[in-house]
């Protein structure tokens, strides 16, 4: 080739390179388990799967049913995420929190070389932040979990002490124990925790350091267990594992340890791991027991401000409330205590967030697709919820920096997944084995007939509904009344004259039940806007007209009141802020759908 000509040619793929947004890739609540894993002290390596012949070490579909997660399935979900990210060319990762399922060594193990493989196939580098899985207490404790699968198809109770666990056939092994941060940080330290060499700067809360005169050498230092600790109450001390890094030119990105473990005891021992209560409640203990983190973000963003830096933030969990203005209404309906409400952020975490300057936040936990933004005065803050692989419905966030005004946020939804149903056989064994036990309840088989990763992951919010959420939250009375009725009988309720008038043929309701409406609140709490794609599109105009009528209804009968609040809770989470594909504008402070 001329001379003249390459130069050209490499000046124009030089600018182009310099020209192309940054992108990164948001990947929450994994919830890793390796099920081709193994223990460094015992010879189990799980049950053998026919379909494959290879040891599975594998929890019970009966345990993934009563869950908020699925524990197996999402292995080949991660495995088909990460493929699809390298594919698209992009090179960062953050994981913002419960990258494990409770922190243990041989998942934590697995974890490492998926990540490590990775990285040194396609160049992805990976920036973990925990979660309240990950780890479950600040100090490693003993534990276990009772509902693995036996190779007879029965639970197996796998435990790291044998005083531990109810279950009489065990198995004992320290892997299962549930890690604290020094396991997690001296397994993990590569993805995150501790400075990468590509790193233009990276620092903690506690280490003072300015991006100015930045050292690898120094940020090393800082990186150390014993220099990331606080004193959460007096003569206790638990680490702290935020830090914030510079992965390419003038981004900044907080990787927040929203975690704050609070001694139950002041009078116990420190060192006590089971002296402390877990983090799940997220960023309202932060502002009472952890308000060094907020400091740091406010001078963070100040700095960052001061040399024109982009600055993105990710932690386990959010900072705006994600029921979409329904949680008033919810709690009026079912109480304080449900439907994880406790969860909930207050207001006031938004404000001082938003005040401390940051403006874009990406948060976990809560396995949901949701958008929220908070403007107080001057301050404008965006708090996206990333979905998890291992629940309804599995997604990954893309942010695309297009300028420092300019966000966009793509969603990637994982509807097909590779060797999704491998392990269906081994959940046919466990079938079996149910049904010759009397008096337990049996899950619904037919999630075993599935032909897509999207299907099942419904179906398994479907069962969660049946088995655990209409249980543990809904008035017994109220479901045992509402659940005889269908689609007309909740029209002619509150609405048997004037119908033709209106062009409303109640005949035409019939075709869905109560049970079908409360999965379909459900589906929009889980994947907002994303839900309508699995509603019948009748349905969802049917859905507008009871509304609509339930909304102008002033009947003080108890019951309709109740159906009211439902029809309200539906209307409210299905009209939430865009949660697909978004641009977020900084200058004007708003967020415009694509």
């Amino acid at each position: 080739m001329n001379k003249g000509i390459f130069t050209i040619v490499l000046l124009i793929f030089t600018l182009f390179q310099a020209q192309k947004p940054v992108q990164i890739a948001f990947l929450s609540d994994v919830h890793f388990q390796d099920l081709y894993g193994s223990f460094s002290d015992h010879d189990f390596k799980g049950t053998i799967n026919p379909k494959t012949g290879k040891s599975t070490i594998l929890r019970t579909m009966d345990s993934q049913l009563h869950s908020t997660r699925i524990f197996n399935e999402n292995y080949f979900t991660f495995l088909k995420a990460l493929d699809d990210i390298a594919v698209k060319g992009i090179k960062i990762v953050a994981m913002p929190g419960d990258f494990s399922d409770d922190g243990q060594a041989y998942n934590l193990r697995g974890l490492h070389k998926i990540l490590e493989e990775y990285h040194g196939r396609y160049g992805i580098r990976f920036y973990l932040t925990t979660g309240n899985h990950d780890p479950v207490g600040p100090f490693r404790n003993d534990g276990g979990k009772d509902d693995f699968l036996g190779t007879d198809g029965n639970p197996l109770g796998i435990y790291s002490r044998k005083d531990v666990g109810k279950s009489t056939e065990k198995v004992i092994t320290k892997d299962i124990a549930e890690s604290g941060y020094l396991e997690i940080l001296n397994e993990l330290k590569d993805f995150g925790f501790y400075p990468q060499k590509e790193d233009l700067f990276w620092s903690t809360p506690f280490d003072g350091s300015s991006s100015e005169n930045y050292s690898y050498e120094e940020g090393l230092q800082a990186a150390d267990y014993s220099k990331r600790m606080y004193d959460v109450a007096q003569g206790f001390s638990v680490p702290d594992l935020s830090y914030v890094f510079e992965p390419v030119k003038d981004v900044w990105m907080i990787a927040i340890d929203g975690n704050t473990y609070i001694p139950k005891n002041l009078s116990e021992n420190p060192a006590n791991p089971s002296n402390y209560k877990g983090a799940a409640i997220g960023y309202n203990n932060v502002l009472t027991s952890k308000q060094h983190l907020i400091q740091w973000v406010k001078k963070l963003a100040d700095e960052a401000k001061k040399n024109n830096k982009t600055l993105i933030a990710f932690t386990h969990y959010p900072m705006i409330d994600f029921n979409d203005g329904a949680t008033h209404e919810i709690k009026s309906l079912l109480g304080e205590k449900k439907w994880q409400l406790e969860r909930v952020p207050e207001e006031e975490v938004s404000k001082v967030f938003a005040e401390a300057g940051l403006q874009i936040h990406f948060a976990g936990h809560m396995h949901i697709n949701d958008t929220g933004i908070r403007k107080t005065g001057d301050t404008f803050l965006v708090n996206i919820q990333v979905p998890s692989l291992a629940a309804y419905l599995p997604a990954y966030k893309v942010l695309t920096i297009q300028s420092p005004d300019k966000m966009e946020i793509q969603t990637e939804i994982l509807d097909e997944v590779p060797r999704f149903d491998e392990l269906f056989p081994l959940y046919e064994k466990e079938y079996d084995a149910l049904q010759r036990n009397t008096g337990k309840i049996l899950w619904n088989k037919d999630i075993l007939k599935t032909k897509s990763y999207h299907d099942f992951m419904l179906f398994h919010l479907k069962e969660l509904v049946r088995l655990r959420m209409i249980p543990d939250d809904w008035p017994e009375d109220f479901i045992k009344k509402a659940k005889e009725l269908n689609g007309e009988d909740l029209l002619l309720l509150i609405q048997n004259k004037g119908l033709k008038a209106k062009g409303i043929k109640s005949e035409n309701f019939k075709n869905w039940s109560f049970d079908d409406l409360l999965l379909d609140v459900y589906q929009f709490q889980s994947a907002d806007e994303l839900a309508k794609k699995d509603i019948p599109e009748e349905r969802l105009k049917q859905y507008h007209v009871l509304e609509t009528l339930y909304r102008d209804n002033n009947s003080k009968d108890p019951f309709i009141q109740q159906l009211k609040s439902v029809f309200k809770i539906l209307s409210l989470l299905s009209h939430g802020d865009p949660a697909n594909h978004f641009e977020i504008d900084l200058k004007r402070k708003e967020i415009r759908k694509l």
